[in-house]
């Protein structure tokens, strides 16, 4: 590495900008050809010029001086940003350094499953870095198991950290930083779960008259779940068909499965109101339902303080149960995620409460029903709307944020290759390529890119949303869920138990928060050691419901009114008053 600082001193003393080029001046002329190749033929859309990305580039080149020759292996979940990643950035990147990548692609499930392999055996693992999402921030902050990155980045990692990597840039830092104030994971791709309609039938005059006429107000994006409901049954029971198609006016899944999880963790009971307010997360009640004092998990029943199975989150599963029931096509109720996933694009659905945006990509193909001739969608994307409970200051919904994380016991070298791969597959000069490509923005450079909002109108108001103030009320699973696989996993069968009418939706979230209390103790007992681990109250330390119920905050008391009047927005003065906002 002496020859690269020497490099990087003359450079700095030279008081060129990137632009001039030490860095790419001191490559060998075949690397100096592939790095060409790469910004011309590759990477042609970045936020850099290509006098910058060379340069970027070259830095790579030479920071893997020394580990030329290293192989190592990655896991990401399977998505189109990941494909690309695995595709077109590894062999780049292979070919740059002359360290081998081998980037697999799994189910969300499995990548889960091999980070907890790799955890419990607490060794060196078959894979040397994930791309998991940030959901397991408070697992990967208390267990020790994940590479600190900002102690990496100051230490040991310091003459391998990109010196033009601009963390201030990242959209998403939040929320993969832990209780302690460390940042464990580097974001890689995000996507929230956001509101989804069909513009086109939302202006239709005589569906708007209609709609008018029977409900007193404007059809519209709603602002409440009150007028989800109404909007629900206006196209499913009142509508029916429009154009010789059976219509419906709200789509779900509902099959007993993990994924009917994640409608619930990803974040059913926020979008409700069902935690306090804060932002990402709220504090001290999450949208888990799981309450923290200082950074320790103290319980999730309402006689712990906790409101998983709160009047606000019955709430929530009931509203979920009937909406699934009446408003959505008959087979929704046997679907998975990803079965339903495709779903809207068939041309049926009015409106979705909360929808993946990573789909977009697939959404905007060319002869699809919601697709325009010009290319340009039928549909658009807004803020989901809010339940009874929310109040403002409250986080509105759901984002993913897949995220690399290094296991902290590897070899070094190996450690060191894999901090670089991640960081070449989330630098400017590759980003805005990134982006362009699988519409998971990580960069706020990238979102404000000509190019991003040259492709804008065709992305049904992803990009405004991602410019927007709205992005914060926004978040993944924060850090009050001190061990995610094992609490994750107890929330699809109980929810299944309600679907499926075994148990009532309040006998499903009283099992549900008693089996969390469960296994925080189990982990407060066996699992997690350091000073954020769950404190679990027991005997007369427990207050009970009653007492939970009286205190401001989360968990609330039942609303006598659960169903206001509806609110609706024209989509239009939504999109000004992002502007005005600043977005």
């Amino acid at each position: 590495m002496k020859t690269f600082t020497v490099l990087v001193i003359l450079a700095l003393l030279s008081g060129r900008t990137a632009s001039a080029g030490p860095l790419f001046d001191a490559l060998s002329p075949e690397k100096q050809s592939l790095v060409r190749s790469l910004v011309t033929d590759h990477f042609p859309d970045s936020t850099l010029s290509p006098e910058e990305q060379a340069e970027e580039l070259a830095w790579f080149a030479h920071a893997a001086s020394d580990l030329q020759g290293q192989e190592i292996s990655v896991l990401s979940e399977q998505l189109p940003t990941h494909n690309y990643e695995a595709e077109v950035l590894a062999p780049a990147f292979s070919q740059l350094t002359g360290i081998a990548v081998t980037h697999d692609r799994k189910p969300e499930g499995e990548v889960i499953r091999q980070i907890n392999l790799q955890r419990i055996m607490a060794a060196k693992g078959r894979y040397d870095a994930f791309v998991n999402d940030s959901d397991m921030i408070g697992t990967h902050a208390r267990s020790g198991w994940a590479l600190a990155l900002s102690d990496y980045m100051e230490g040991e990692g310091k003459a391998f950290t990109l010196p033009s990597l601009a963390l201030e840039d990242f959209i998403g830092l939040d929320f993969v930083t832990g209780p302690d104030g460390k940042l464990y994971q580097l974001p890689d791709q995000q996507f929230a779960n956001l509101y989804w309609f069909r513009y086109d039938w939302f202006q239709r005059p005589e569906l708007r008259a209609q709609f008018r006429e029977r409900y007193g107000y404007e059809l519209g994006v709603p602002v409440n779940w009150s007028a989800y409901e109404d909007i629900a049954e206006f196209f499913s029971v009142h509508v029916r068909e429009i154009d010789g198609q059976r219509v419906y006016g709200h789509m779900d899944y509902g099959k007993r499965d993990p994924s009917l999880g994640w409608r619930f963790t990803d974040a059913w009971f926020s979008m409700a109101g069902a935690g306090d307010k804060g932002i990402p997360n709220g504090l001290p009640v999450d949208e888990w339902g799981i309450r923290m004092e200082g950074c320790h998990p103290v319980g999730s029943s309402v006689s712990r303080g906790g409101a998983t199975n709160s009047p606000a989150a019955v709430y929530a599963l009931e509203k979920y149960i009937d909406w699934l029931d009446r408003f959505a096509p008959p087979e929704a109720r046997d679907m998975t995620f990803s079965e339903a996933g495709p779903v809207p694009a068939q041309g049926q659905v009015a409106q979705q409460i909360f929808w993946y945006t990573a789909f977009t990509s697939d959404m905007t193909r060319e002869g699809l029903p919601v697709v325009n001739e010009d290319g340009t969608p039928k549909w658009r994307m807004a803020p989901s709307p809010r339940g009874a409970y929310w109040e403002d200051g409250m986080k509105l919904g759901y984002q993913d944020v897949g995220a690399w994380t290094i296991p902290r016991a590897m070899g070094a070298e190996r450690q060191k290759a894999a901090w670089l791969y991640a960081q070449f597959t989330v630098a400017r000069t590759v980003s805005l390529q990134k982006t362009l490509y699988g519409l998971t923005p990580i960069r706020l450079s990238d979102l404000e890119s000509p190019q991003m909002q040259q492709k804008a109108p065709a992305l049904g108001g992803l990009v405004e949303f991602y410019r927007s103030p709205a992005r914060l009320a926004w978040s993944p699973t924060g850090v009050n869920v001190p061990d995610y696989p094992r609490l994750a996993k107890l929330w699809w069968p109980n929810i299944a138990d309600a679907v499926t009418g075994k148990v009532s939706p309040q006998q499903a979230l009283d099992n549900l928060a008693a089996a969390q209390d469960r296994t925080l103790s189990v982990i407060e007992r066996n699992f997690l050691a350091g000073d954020c681990g769950p404190k679990m109250a027991e005997g007369a330390d427990v207050r009970g419901a009653e007492w939970w119920l009286a205190q401001p905050g989360a968990p609330k008391p039942r609303l006598a009114n659960e169903k206001p009047k509806g609110v609706t927005i024209r989509y239009e003065d939504l999109l000004k008053q992002w502007e005005v906002a600043g977005g």
